[in-house]
């Protein structure tokens, strides 16, 4: 079952209404479901889908050709084949000329790769056939940097042709928890009874939900392997902490695909991973020259493995720090990468047990920061918010009185208003305190409009409760009351 990307798609289906030429460049991080929205966006069109080998362009050219002909002229089909790339480009011209046709080529830095003209043709088509034409073209790639520079940047041939763009993200918490949804887990039990697999129902708490989030990071294809049927614990085992498990070399495997020296990159998302967070603190870590490094840490941000995060107030600071921005490289640097040697050994329960249930708690802080974060999101699109809110972020920075550093999980401003949030993901109830010390903090600010508001995990105490029932300035929100 398709889930999620309805604005894409949406774009998509009014895009191949136009009947005219459209090209869109859709574009992501591997295993993110590229693939699954042009195979959904194609499934009842007329449509040629071809996949780029990492192979020279005569044997590109082989399979473009039987697809090609697969679709439009299925008798020749694996007989007849084109003998340059330009005559295939004027095979398809003649085909759009009169029909609606879509040619979507994925891996489309594979090809390039391997014959590196492609692109200039493509623009020559483009530009004296295609636009005069019905064609819809998709380029797609999962090479970041490649994609950015080499296909929408403004050196590249094709730049200026395309008529629509899709950066394709992770998918949020409110996304991801569509994958674990009773008509979607419905359909799952369905192919489980075809597949001869035992037909279990759902055993997860939202709780257990967020914490999925959190070792996924929204990745369609992580959250495709969540067995629903079984406990959170035996998920994280079988996937992390098992030898066989198919994530328990996951990234690794990625840094290869992606990076050419996947050893000095590892030694750096280590170093983050192990509480560096300022470039000089990295690079003396992983000891490389620290220019050399910030290369790297570019590299790094544009694959979506890190971030460089400012205090949402500043636009560039020396406050800036880096953090590692996909959740399921975070939780698997921090409970997989220091216990390989005893998860090699089959110790990947005991290693679940005694460090895993231990420090979940303390690893769901930042996870349950960004869940907030992005309910706030949808209240402001629902326009629930107190405030239109133009920035939203975290900050931190000195207390000058106090003379110490703060830190404010959430601060969401807009002229002369501000929101201030905290986020706590405990067992513990939360109390007045918390909403004492955020408003010490907010003090810190000249916002002449402040909001207060608390997100918990378990609850409030009735203390906390009666004082926000006072006040206007204060909202508390249950994560419960969140995913309802």
């Amino acid at each position: 079952m398709f889930i999620g990307r309805n604005q894409e798609l949406k774009k998509l289906n009014e895009m191949y209404l136009s009947d005219k030429f459209e090209f869109a460049i859709i574009y992501g991080r591997r295993r993110v479901g590229k693939t699954t929205l042009i195979r959904e966006f194609i499934k009842d069109k007329k449509a040629i889908y071809f996949v780029a080998r990492e192979a020279d362009g005569s044997v590109n050219l082989t399979g473009f050709s039987n697809d090609v002909y697969f679709v439009t002229a299925k008798e020749l089909a694996q007989n007849a084949f084109f003998s340059d790339w330009e005559k295939a480009f004027d095979y398809i011209y003649q085909i759009s000329k009169e029909n609606r046709i879509v040619l979507a080529i994925d891996e489309y830095p594979s090809l390039a790769g391997g014959f590196s003209s492609i692109s200039s043709i493509l623009q020559a088509h483009i530009d004296s056939q295609f636009k005069d034409g019905r064609l819809f073209l998709i380029l797609c790639g999962s090479s970041m940097s490649f994609m950015e520079n080499q296909v929408l940047g403004y050196k590249s041939p094709l730049y200026g042709r395309r008529t629509a763009q899709f950066k394709i993200m992770p998918f949020g918490f409110f996304e991801s928890m569509l994958f674990f949804d009773k008509s979607v887990a419905s359909d799952k039990s369905e192919a489980s009874d075809k597949s001869g697999a035992s037909n279990k129902p759902e055993v997860f708490e939202k709780t257990d939900k967020a914490v999925i989030y959190g070792i996924t990071g929204g990745i369609p294809e992580y959250l495709s392997k969540i067995d629903a049927s079984k406990p959170i614990g035996d998920n994280i085992v079988e996937l992390f902490l098992t030898a066989s498990g198919s994530l328990y070399e996951e990234p690794s495997n990625l840094l290869k695909q992606e990076l050419r020296e996947p050893a000095t990159y590892n030694g750096i998302i280590e170093a983050i991973a192990g509480g560096a967070t300022r470039l000089s603190e990295i690079a003396t870590k992983c000891g490389i020259e620290s220019n050399k490094c910030a290369k790297y840490l570019k590299s790094l941000i544009s694959l979506g493995i890190i971030k460089k995060e400012f205090p949402v107030t500043e636009m560039s600071s020396k406050k800036s720090i880096y953090l590692l921005d996909d959740m399921m490289f975070r939780f698997w640097y921090r409970f997989v990468f220091p216990n390989m040697s005893g998860i090699a050994s089959g110790l990947g329960r005991a290693v679940y047990k005694h460090t895993v249930i231990e420090n979940l708690p303390a690893y769901m802080g930042l996870v349950f920061e960004e869940i907030c974060k992005q309910y706030m999101i949808e209240e402001a699109k629902r326009e629930t918010l107190p405030f239109f809110i133009s920035k939203i972020g975290r900050w931190w920075g000195g207390n000058p009185k106090k003379k110490r550093q703060e830190e404010i999980d959430i601060l969401a401003y807009h002229k002369d208003s501000a929101l201030f949030g905290e986020c706590k993901w405990t067992n513990a109830q939360v109390d007045v305190d918390v909403l004492c010390d955020l408003e010490a903090q907010s003090e810190l600010f000249p916002y002449k409009k402040k909001w207060f508001w608390l997100f918990a995990k378990t609850g409030f105490t009735d203390r906390l409760t009666g004082e926000a029932e006072k006040r206007e300035d204060v909202r508390l929100v249950k994560f419960e009351d969140m995913v309802e």
